[in-house]
């Protein structure tokens, strides 16, 4: 029932056929690039710089000849990876904190919080930049960074839709047969708070994705050679008036990757809250607002008949 509302909602409206479409195709593209027949992203060639799009160079070339196609597809590699990774290391850890500190009670969920308080009072990015300047500026150090910043936000909101569904009939009846508190988490409280989880890894991927690429464009994420979309802006604003096409393309492999990541994450919220759902349907549409209502049947008069 669940998946087939999900399917109906990805598959029947257009526009979100699109995202999915467009996210499938750039998750190919990322996996697939070594196999893929475009010139090495980091060969430079003297001869053929700052040459616009042409049939040898799909999308041109950069200030050392380097081929802004391949650069742009081996960029959606790191991106993707980043994203993924980053989902990945904060939705572990902060699901499990969240955990800790919405089922027990005591010390250990005060301590957890009072971490993610002090987390969440610095921006996300000031934490990325930080760590990224102790740690150095690899693939792996850029997704602990960012991690840093995010894990807080998903121990929090865990930890709110763990205290939701801790005082439910289902987990007190579990209690009550004298089920185990690991057993409790995971058969009936977890399983419980996976859509909104999924909802919540779907909507954090493009914040990673444009974190990595303002990091890159800082000079403070992963550098040349390597190809990201981040870098390939900040390598391309020095030359922008001579060629535009260098932070044109990256710029919108970024802002169609993180739309289509947002508006497919907005489209699983609509299918698997069941809030929403319920709203939808109570709310009276206009035209249901402005039909006239049946009059209600007068009540039929007692006919009085004669005592006697």
């Amino acid at each position: 029932m669940k998946f087939d509302r999900l399917r109906r909602t990805l598959v029947g409206n257009i526009p979100i056929a699109l995202c999915v479409v467009f996210v499938v195709v750039v998750t190919l593209l990322a996996i697939c690039v070594p196999l893929l027949p475009v010139e090495d992203p980091t060969s430079q060639s003297v001869l053929f710089r700052l040459k616009p799009p042409s049939p040898e160079h799909l999308l041109g070339t950069d200030r050392l000849g380097r081929d802004v196609l391949s650069r742009v597809l081996w960029g959606s590699r790191v991106s993707l990876l980043v994203g993924v990774g980053v989902v990945a290391m904060s939705g572990l850890i902060g699901t499990l904190l969240g955990v800790v500190a919405g089922y027990f009670k005591g010390w250990p969920a005060e301590m957890v919080m009072r971490v993610t308080d002090v987390l969440l009072a610095f921006p996300a990015l000031i934490l990325a930049m930080v760590t990224v300047t102790i740690l150095g500026s690899n693939l792996l150090t850029v997704v602990l960074a960012i991690s840093v910043g995010v894990i807080p936000r998903f121990a929090r909101f865990t930890r709110g839709t763990i205290l939701s569904i801790r005082e439910r009939d289902f987990v007190e009846a579990a209690r009550a047969v004298g089920a185990s508190p690991p057993r409790v988490i995971w058969n009936h409280v977890l399983l419980n708070a996976v859509d909104p989880l999924i909802v919540l890894c779907t909507l954090l991927i493009p914040t990673a994705i444009l974190t990595e690429a303002l990091l890159s464009f800082l000079g403070l994420g992963i550098t040349e050679p390597t190809p990201t979309w981040g870098n390939m802006i900040n390598s391309g604003r020095i030359v922008l008036r001579e060629a535009p096409w260098l932070t044109l393309f990256p710029g919108a492999a970024i802002v169609l990757t993180v739309l289509a990541f947002n508006l497919l994450g907005d489209a699983i919220r609509d299918a698997l809250d069941p809030s929403i759902r319920d709203s939808a349907v109570r709310e009276p549409s206009a035209a249901d607002a402005s039909a006239p209502r049946p009059a209600r049947p007068a009540p039929a008069e007692r006919q009085l008949t004669p005592a006697g």
